[in-house]
């Protein structure tokens, strides 16, 4: 006889298929990638716990709108009435913060030099990320054969990313001992603070997610890259931007982040979505950095989003049914947990469950603890083997 744990994969997946033909034979195109399948039935108990909240926060939603109602009121009835809802906040976000230039088709890779790193190739690459602009990075590959998973990691250099500096941010070293091939990248061109979005008329933020999603298209069309198991993490600055890459485009297949600050928050002066580096970018202000006040006003994309009443939450719907895991520190203590409630919302009406979790530490810089679970929940999500010895 079929275990309890078979029998409820037997039935979520049968629950799942038969969500896809409903919408099939409505023609409703899903908009949003398809999730990948969890390769256990339940949780282990070593993430199980990231994946609830804690009874004080099970049911408590916070003053947040929820983005399972319509602009005009109407409430999400049905999974089938989502993905009208989905677009209609995508078409928002974007039309706030402007449209991206036209997503590469074929991203050109340039090779600057190769070594050997234990049992990694570490190669210093150069990749098209937007049209005739090659951006440096750092891309690993595991000495496995076939397709890998793969993970973009993101942060203000590279050089951070695979551990060539720094401590307890090295996503992307750490994800390639796993069995990953990782891509490392950082901010174009070099400053954080004074982003060249080469002309592209959207918000330096969004452009970021744009760059992300051209370097999915270049991991996805390696012959040693599954394309279907692409994930992207990100730690503070790469944690926004990681987080604004997922929600925008929906071929990653998961994402962590690590302390970016998941809503709007101006009590924290590090959860700066209103600096122009952000979405703060004015062409007709120039505004000092720093905290909004009546001296010192919100600009760009994020004054229109804060002031009408449009949070993070409604772009974080987006990535229903893909897995999210948020490794919250200083910027991000429990009691997000009443925003990722909503997340939760809309992945439980399209059938899903244990899609969306948070890990706890008291500051803002990463530790081994919370570092365990991050890759746990990204071999978990992507159908990873067993680490590789360094």
């Amino acid at each position: 006889m079929a275990s309890r744990a078979t029998l409820f994969a037997i039935r979520r997946r049968l629950q799942r298929t038969l969500l896809a033909a409903c919408l099939a034979a409505l023609c409703i195109d899903s908009t949003a990638a398809a999730p990948p399948e969890w390769p256990v039935a339940t949780l282990p108990a070593s993430l199980a716990a990231y994946f609830r909240p804690p009874a004080r926060y099970a049911n408590d939603y916070g003053a947040f709108r929820s983005p399972l109602v319509f602009d005009d009121g109407r409430r999400v009835a049905s999974a089938a009435e989502w993905p009208a809802r989905r677009r209609e906040i995508l078409k928002y976000w974007h039309g706030v913060m402007g449209p991206w230039p036209e997503l590469l088709a074929r991203p050109r890779w340039e090779v600057v030099s190769e070594e050997a790193r234990g049992n990694l190739r570490q190669l210093r690459v150069r990749v098209e990320v937007d049209a005739g602009r090659l951006l440096d990075g750092w891309l690993l590959i595991p000495h496995h054969p076939g397709q890998r998973p793969a993970a973009l990691v993101v942060y203000y250099e590279p050089e951070t990313s695979i551990g060539l500096q720094g401590a307890q941010r090295d996503f992307a070293y750490q994800l390639a001992l796993r069995g990953f091939v990782t891509l490392a990248i950082g901010s174009p061109p070099i400053d954080a603070r004074h982003p060249d979005t080469a002309g592209a008329r959207c918000q330096p933020l969004s452009y970021l997610a744009y760059v992300a999603a051209n370097c999915h298209t270049a991991l996805a069309q390696r012959s040693d890259v599954d394309p279907a198991r692409i994930g992207v993490v990100g730690h503070s600055y790469g944690g926004k931007w990681a987080l604004f890459a997922a929600c925008l485009y929906d071929k990653f297949a998961c994402v962590a982040v690590s302390d970016p600050g998941i809503v709007w928050d101006e009590e924290r002066p590090n959860v700066n979505y209103w600096e122009p580096w952000y979405l703060g970018r004015d062409e007709r202000v120039v505004r000092a950095p720093g905290v909004p006040s009546g001296d010192n006003p919100r600009t760009g994309a994020y004054k229109t989003l804060f002031e009408s009443g449009h949070d993070l939450v409604e772009l974080q719907a987006l990535l229903a049914p893909r897995p999210l895991l948020v490794s919250g520190g200083s910027e991000d203590p429990v009691e997000r947990w009443r925003a990722l409630n909503h997340l939760r919302a809309v992945n439980e009406l399209l059938g899903y469950e244990d899609r969306v979790g948070m890990s706890n530490r008291s500051g803002h810089d990463p530790t081994e603890a919370s570092n365990r679970v991050l890759y746990e929940f990204m071999e978990l999500t992507l159908a990873q083997e067993r680490p590789m010895q360094e």
